[in-house]
């Protein structure tokens, strides 16, 4: 290993005398530099390199290199001052190709990770380095089936290299490799239509617009010569196929369809049959193509539009989120036209409820049901924040029109029986929100006493009700108000599966934080429920916030024996597995070890703990916290057989 790092650094010295000579740095900067990136270098030779490893190389010479371009800059200024040159010379470029190397390092070690590879490509880029085409050729090789490679190769090759039939060949190469990929569909669409463009933009500085009486072919001798060199620009679509549209010297005098235009409707209709024949389900798909057809001027294209929905509502009709999103268009308008009139935005809204009723006579489903009344609660309470709901609040005079279709759909639903869990939480959410707070509490605790029983939502829904309710009624709740409360908690959560009910248990911890006796006997419940059964991935939340109360209230003595008999050593145990599986930078290396400092403070004889820490600190930190890990496990455990496990780890 030190071979192979003496050997680089050795290849570094004559940039390094380069960049003396020039005086872009000094001789203690040099050492300097040199020190770094022989530590560098052994980081990258170590066993096992992580990833941020090559990273923090590439930060630290890019740093290096942006320097040594700053202090440039300013030398080459005085010497254009006394008419002189910056001749280049081996440091200008040998900074970009060190970076080039060690992210062709890291892409060697970490071929799967996509993030390095786009680092990669995007830094080639920037630079303009001549590597780009080969890195993007090596990445694509690896990972065919990333769609993101393919659509970022073509972009290069049609914005930076001006290269239509290389960004064409690499989107279509891209389907091949990967057909269910909707966002190559869709971004292959929008690269032909933006051609197309500007194709346009083209013919018409060269005063060749067609809908122009006596309009000479060639305005002058310069432009001929221009389209003669740029002959690619107006090359067709498809080579197979002959469009006389394309044709530059041809006149079309008088004819009022673009051919441009057409030429676009006929690449749209294309390539949208040939998505939907890859992708027939995805019905995202199908609305990206039409939201692309609003923003584009093409010719006929309200027939080609009435096409697409057409067929859009014979594949998809039977689904729920058609109907949405089909009632949603008709609103489209308001969000992007805010001078809108009143009578306006309550037209718009009237035809999205017909599209809603008309879904509710063909699929009268819960989810029909649910999509609606969400559309209906947006528009009744709209929010500030939101662009559309502001929007709505012209017309907040006239919402009582909307509430009555709201209580309409209900009872239609319960009639159905059609009422599902977000269906029930939304009506009585809109009756409290109406002030109907007993109409409110009478539903929720019909809906929590029969078919929604086991919703844990619903029950959250009706404790805060009762709260609500009770809090109007005195300010200060008695004994028996918070008994009352306490009973139906309890009942909530015999009723409830114990991985759904980490929400009550929150809530009661929330409610009952300042309430000693109920607080404590709320715990006492929670400690035999984890006797009883785990909890769910979120159950460390209720320990946490459990601990946290008797933190404030009793400091952190008691905080920590609360934390011995709430929090059990298998969900520790298992918070950090998950964290350590996604150690790759500094930040999460340094959050591991708090996790682990925190749990050897509670299970400081738990030998497997150290075990792991010191697993840990071998995989991904360095010898010296390795040791230390060690020498601090012998001298609290003592224990022969642990020390041994750690020696051979």
């Amino acid at each position: 290993m030190a071979d192979v790092v003496q050997y680089r650094l050795e290849r570094m010295v004559e940039e390094l005398d380069d960049m003396e000579r020039r005086r872009l740095f000094s001789r203690p900067e040099i050492d300097e530099i040199v020190r770094r990136r022989r530590d560098f270098e052994y980081r990258l030779k170590r066993r096992r390199p992580i990833r941020q490893d090559f990273l923090d190389y590439v930060d630290y010479e890019s740093k290096v290199d942006h320097l040594r371009r700053l202090r440039k800059s300013v030398m080459a200024a005085e010497l254009r001052r006394n008419n002189k040159r910056w001749k280049r010379s081996l440091s200008d470029f040998a900074g970009v190709r060190r970076i080039v190397d060690i992210y062709r390092l890291a892409t060697i070690k970490f071929k799967g990770d996509m993030d390095l590879w786009f680092r990669y490509l995007e830094f080639c880029r920037w630079k303009r380095h001549g590597a780009m085409r080969k890195v993007l050729a090596k990445a694509i090789r690896y990972h065919p089936k990333v769609p993101g490679l393919w659509i970022y190769a073509a972009a290069w090759e049609f914005d930076c290299n001006l290269n239509v039939t290389s960004a064409r060949s690499l989107m279509q190469s891209g389907l091949r490799a990967c057909p269910n990929s909707e966002n190559l569909w869709v971004e292959y669409l929008r690269m032909e239509l933006t051609y197309l463009n500007k194709l346009k933009a083209r013919k018409a500085a060269l005063g060749e617009d067609s809908g122009k009486e006596n309009k000479t072919v060639e305005t002058d001798e310069n432009a001929k010569q221009w389209k003669e060199d740029n002959i690619d620009l107006f090359m067709p679509l498809s080579e197979k196929e002959n469009v006389e549209g394309f044709d530059p010297q041809e006149q079309n005098v008088g004819k009022k369809t673009d051919a441009f235009q057409e030429r676009s409707s006929h690449v749209f209709q294309t390539i949208y049959h040939g998505a939907v024949e890859a992708i027939p389900s995805s019905m995202n798909l199908c609305k990206r193509f039409v939201e692309i057809l609003d923003d584009v001027e093409l010719s006929q294209s309200d027939k080609l539009r009435e096409e697409i929905m057409e067929d859009i509502r014979n594949r998809f009709s039977q689904k729920e989120d058609y109907w949405d999103w089909l009632a949603k268009l008709q609103i489209r308008n308001c969000k992007m036209d805010k001078e809108l009139t009143r009578e306006e935005i309550l037209g718009m809204l009237h035809k999205a409820v017909q599209v809603y009723e008309e879904a509710l006579e063909i699929l009268p489903s819960a989810k029909m049901f649910s999509v609606y009344a969400e559309f209906l609660m947006d528009t009744i309470f709209p929010e500030d924040d939101d662009i559309q709901s502001s929007i709505f609040m012209n017309i907040k005079d006239d919402s009582l029109e909307f509430s009555s279709h709201m209580m309409e759909l209900y009872q239609k639903a319960e009639s159905s029986g059609c009422i599902n869990e977000d269906l029930a939480y939304r009506y009585v959410s809109f009756l409290v929100r109406m002030d109907r707070q007993d109409e409110a509490s009478k539903l929720s605790e019909k809906l929590c006493n029969g078919e929604l029983s086991d919703s844990a939502k619903m029950w959250v829904l009706r404790i805060s009700i009762e709260m609500k309710c009770m809090t109007n009624k005195s300010v200060s709740l008695g004994k028996n108000d918070l008994q009352s409360i306490f009973d139906l908690l309890g009942h909530a959560l015999t009723r409830i599966e114990i991985p759904e009910a980490d929400c009550l248990w929150l809530m009661g911890v929330k409610y009952f934080s300042n309430k000693k006796k109920f607080f404590e006997k709320l715990v006492s419940n929670f400690i035999m429920v984890l006797a009883k059964a785990p909890l769910s991935d979120s159950g460390h939340s209720i320990s946490s916030a459990i601990v946290n109360c008797i933190m404030q209230r009793d400091g952190i003595a008691g905080a920590r024996e609360m934390y011995k008999r709430v929090v059990p050593w298998k969900m520790m145990k298992k918070h950090l597995e998950r964290n350590l599986a996604f150690i790759s930078d500094n930040d999460s290396l340094v959050n591991a070890r708090k996790l682990f400092e925190s749990a050897l403070s509670i299970y400081n004889q738990h030998g497997g703990l150290w075990q792991d820490y010191h697993s840990m600190e071998l995989k991904v930190g360095s010898s010296e916290t390795a040791n230390a890990v060690y020498w601090c496990a012998r001298k609290t455990l003592g224990d022969a057989s642990w020390l041994s496990a750690l020696r051979s780890s």
